[in-house]
């Protein structure tokens, strides 16, 4: 079975849509003729960009549908979807905006996920049997079997090379530390920053991110907070040595592209949330575990403890080779 238009619908997160590319690289595989085309976000987009597994990606302006009148405008900007009439919809994302977009492209055939809320299920002529406990990956891959892709083998994260920073040298060992999230309680305080940059001396880290925080940095430590874009984000961490990252969408990206990858998580479970990468490393209730071993661990649903930043630095010494 083959469809010649296949409309993917996952306008964020920045960790969901990583998340969506192993799921739409088996559609790709599976239906080679199909023109696949995705609706994310506008500040997601070049993470697609040059993907070859799309045919186009269309930007979600959803900036502009804050405030007065922004319903009336995103309602007036899906009716913009009607004339594409694709074969097949895949609702990633399974809320009611994400449902009724769907529905005003006039797709043939709409698949979402069992678990959709805000009513979004009733759009759906079918559902791919998901749960809770499942990483986001897996529950995606669900959806594009459910739409007849075969989803054996090793995953695929296709990202762009990047934007580099043209003046900036990258130094040798360089360590990229990603301490921001939006969560409560997940970002690290400017404090433990400081202390774990000491820490890791000699070893040169660059600290990426989007923050506030008044940071104090050891003289091994350059801060380029609020200073780069998502292409520039990417090009940083494939020139890492090594990637420290609390619970966040640049995690997922690493763990996308590096196995050298640290995730910190203090309240979410990794089993859920964190990499994907079976050889990836994860931080949690003082022990540093491998991806792949963590399946075997029992986490509480809730714990207080923050990071022991001497077991973190130890361990990225031994990583990398300089300890």
């Amino acid at each position: 079975m083959s469809f010649l238009s296949i409309l993917i619908i996952k306008p964020s997160s920045l960790g969901d849509i990583v998340h969506t590319l192993p799921a739409v690289h088996f559609l790709k595989t599976s239906f080679p003729s199909a023109e696949i085309r995705w609706i994310a976000n506008s500040e997601w987009v070049p993470l697609l960009d040059g993907n070859p597994d799309l045919h186009h990606v269309i930007s979600l302006p959803r900036q502009g549908f804050q405030g007065a009148g922004g319903v009336f405008r995103f309602l007036t900007w899906s009716r913009g979807l009607s004339p594409l009439r694709p074969n097949l919809v895949l609702d990633f994302q399974g809320l009611m905006r994400s449902a009724w977009m769907s529905r005003c492209s006039k797709g043939d055939r709409i698949l979402g996920l069992s678990d959709a809320r805000e009513g979004a299920g009733f759009f759906y002529h079918d559902k791919a049997q998901v749960h809770a406990g499942q990483h986001s990956v897996d529950r995606y891959l669900a959806l594009a079997k459910l739409a007849g892709a075969t989803t054996d083998g090793p995953v695929s994260f296709p990202l762009p090379t990047g934007q580099p920073l043209i003046e900036f040298k990258i130094p040798a060992n360089m360590v990229l530390l990603h301490p921001f999230a939006r969560g409560v309680g997940k970002s690290l305080t400017s404090k433990e920053i400081g202390e774990l940059t000491h820490l890791l001396a000699p070893l040169p880290v660059i600290i990426i991110g989007k923050s506030e925080e008044q940071l104090i940095l050891n003289q091994n430590a350059v801060s380029l907070v609020n200073q780069t874009n998502l292409s520039q984000l990417v090009w940083l961490i494939r020139k890492a040595a090594f990637v420290i990252s609390v619970d966040s969408g640049p995690m997922h990206i690493a763990a996308a592209l590096t196995s050298q990858l640290l995730s910190i998580h203090t309240w979410s479970d990794p089993k859920q949330v964190g990499p994907y990468n079976p050889s990836a490393w994860v931080w949690k209730e003082g022990e540093i575990i491998e991806v792949r071993s963590i399946l075997k661990k029992h986490f509480p649903a809730t714990t207080t403890l923050r990071p022991d930043l001497l077991q973190v630095a130890t361990f990225l010494h031994e990583r990398v080779g300089c300890f």
